[in-house]
């Protein structure tokens, strides 16, 4: 197994997330432990290096991988950074009171990963990683916890959450969800919930089915889909942040989309605020209806003789 593979195994041993696991991250972890082709690990040593004439110098000269000179703030931003937040490496441990962009700036492995890498193939190895991780902590676990809490929480009326991805466009999505909905569709069930992340986050295919709805690659369907079956309308609600709002030619779309639907439908734009609102105020279709979360209480009618009736 070549050297940067092993490196890129520590690596995933040590709690690294997959973007710190190329081919780049192995070969600075390489150049931080002063490791070549053919140098055991347990030789490993500690010695301060930069990022060009060190790091990447090292990986140039060593393994003949060559990197453009503007490659430098990769090395620094996807790999270095991670490593010392990680405990992996410390930032200018020569001298801490470096200004950030120090040409001086250095980086050295940390004593920590250093016990841990001469130990590589050996009976130590796990107890080792187990230490460490228990010690410094995984950063892909903590990446993660993250994440997680910035997920935007949506309860259903089924009691069913949905973890929205953090963002402008599922906040408000997750508004239409909690302010819209017990307002001006009561009792309306959820048939279809998009996520900027992942899509298709919630569909009912059952129900969008009895409604004569097929979903193909082709059909971009709205970013709420509301279905009142008491008065047997379908709400098709556009989600305005950076994508558009019912545009006349939007409007065509879902009705060629949803003919066969029985249901009467009523089409929504969905924006945050007034601000945002005015940017598209010349381009929203007649005969539909705007709400603005900031105003949850009121909506806007474009015209026509029905108020939040199906056309």
């Amino acid at each position: 197994m070549s050297k940067i593979r092993e490196a890129q195994k520590i690596l995933k041993a040590l709690g690294l997330p997959g973007e710190q696991q190329n081919e780049m991250a192995a070969l600075t972890l390489l150049a931080l432990a002063g490791i070549g082709p053919a140098d055991p690990w347990k030789n490993a040593t500690k010695k301060s290096l930069t990022v060009t004439k060190g790091i990447m110098a090292f990986a140039a000269e060593r393994y003949q991988k060559k990197y453009a000179p503007n490659t430098r703030e990769t090395f620094r931003r996807h790999v270095l950074h991670q490593f010392v937040q990680c405990r992996v490496a410390d930032y200018n441990p020569d001298n801490p009171s470096l200004p950030t962009n120090s040409p001086n700036a250095h980086y050295a492995i940390s004593d920590a990963a250093l016990t841990v890498i001469r130990a590589w193939k050996t009976k130590d190895w796990e107890a080792e990683c187990e230490q460490y991780r228990r010690q410094q902590g995984s950063l892909l676990e903590l990446y993660n916890k993250k994440r997680t809490a910035a997920f935007v929480p949506v309860c259903l009326s089924t009691g069913e959450v949905l973890k929205l991805s953090p963002g402008r466009h599922n906040q408000l999505q997750a508004a239409v969800i909690r302010e819209f909905c017990p307002r001006f569709a009561p009792g309306a069930h959820l048939l279809y919930f998009g996520d900027t992340a992942k899509k298709n986050l919630f569909v009912d295919n059952s129900a969008l089915g009895e409604l004569s709805v097929v979903i193909t690659e082709h059909n971009k369907l709205p970013d709420v889909v509301l279905y009142d079956r008491t008065h047997n309308r379908l709400f098709l609600i556009e989600v305005v942040t950076s994508h558009g709002p019912m545009t006349p030619k939007r409007v065509f779309e879902l009705k060629e989309m949803f003919a066969r639907c029985p249901a009467g439908i009523i089409f929504v734009s969905a924006f945050p605020d007034f601000a945002q609102f005015r940017k598209h105020l010349k381009n929203i279709a007649w005969e539909t209806e705007v709400w603005i979360a900031e105003i949850p209480d009121h909506l806007i009618h474009y015209n026509g003789d029905r108020f939040l009736g199906p056309r």
